[in-house]
């Protein structure tokens, strides 16, 4: 079976906090989930200082300031945090992964010498992080949201233009509104983007609550990424779009069911616990009425019952109009 990756997104949720930040792989680690995932940046390399939040950061945050660059740096985690959170996720027996917002974090990234490359969906156009990416050789998660077909293109023709290969990239869909609403979420993109580009497919998810995971576990993501917190009322921009500890939980669940429930042969044929209930669930042609020998079989005096193990009632037609050899007596097998 083909294990679904399950990637917990702390993302900044630990508020700039490392004891929050352990204390999320704590809980992530809890759930059974595989990756835990943070965010890799300095406000000054990836935003100005005069550009404006968006509109559910200013809603789930301060909002008398309308400041990324002053948000951000409350967020930030040093290197030395990260080497320090990756130690603990190897205690935790959790793999630890981050999304970089610029080249420096690349870099890195590059040197933790981690698993694969998260791409956030907002870096899907920015031409010189891609093109450093290609040069790696090494795993790609691609979030989608905010980006069209044609985007996804050219940023798959950048990324496969030097040492990755198509077959190591994975495309999530996603959409970028926290929270996404059902009717904004469009699951069957996903799968129009694997028939588009013959890629692995995934999901990133926005949405409150647990239902959409699943549903796109069972159209073929092989990976899932959630926002997840220890308590959505805490202040930050992810927090009020995120799952707390037990719904993570549940969803991780939920996931490795589904895959059970997708882990069969395909072929549409009896499962070896469902084939001792034929017997009792199935019927049989038994007599309705009292038959004597010599007396024809007809649809009056003939009607099926269970249990199965008699005549079939798909025979039907070939004992109506014969003849009895014996006599019968009501509820009597044929």
């Amino acid at each position: 079976m083909n294990k679904t990756i399950i990637i917990a997104e702390a993302g900044v949720n630990h508020n700039g906090d490392i004891e929050t930040a352990k204390k999320l792989i704590d809980a992530a680690a809890d759930s059974g989930v595989d990756y835990i995932k943070f965010q890799t940046f300095k406000a000054d390399r990836i935003v100005t200082k005069n550009a404006k939040k968006a509109d559910y950061q200013i809603k789930n945050q301060d909002k008398s300031n309308d400041s990324q660059f002053n948000m951000l740096k409350k967020l930030e985690l040093t290197e030395k945090d990260h080497y320090k959170l990756i130690e603990y996720c190897k205690s935790k027996k959790i793999k630890f992964m981050s999304s970089a917002f610029d080249i420096e974090g690349l870099k890195l990234l590059n040197k933790l010498n981690l698993d694969f490359f998260k791409i956030p969906s907002g870096e899907i156009t920015n031409y010189p992080y891609l093109n450093k990416i290609s040069k790696f050789n090494k795993k790609v998660v691609l979030s989608t949201g905010m980006s069209n077909i044609n985007e996804i293109k050219a940023a798959l023709d950048i990324l496969t233009s030097k040492k990755v290969s198509l077959n190591q990239i994975t495309v999530l869909h996603c959409n970028t509104e926290y929270p996404t609403c059902f009717s904004d979420v469009n699951l069957n993109a996903m799968i129009n983007i694997k028939n588009t580009f013959n890629v692995n497919i995934g999901y990133s998810d926005h949405t409150l609550g647990i239902e959409v995971p699943i549903a796109a576990t069972a159209l073929g993501a092989k990976v899932i990424e959630k926002h997840f917190t220890l308590d959505r009322n805490m202040p930050g921009p992810d927090h009020a779009a995120s799952l707390n500890p037990t719904e993570l939980k549940s969803m991780v669940k939920s996931i490795r069911n589904i895959e059970n429930a997708l882990s069969g042969t395909g072929l549409k044929t009896p499962s070896n616990n469902e084939l001792k209930n034929i017997i009792p669930a199935r019927k049989s042609i038994v007599a309705k009425f009292k038959i004597n020998k010599g007396e024809k079989f007809s649809i009056e005096n003939l009607t099926t019952k269970r249990p199965g193990n008699g005549i079939c009632p798909m025979k039907w037609n070939d004992i109506i109009g014969k003849k009895a050899i014996k006599n019968y007596e009501i509820n009597d097998m044929i």
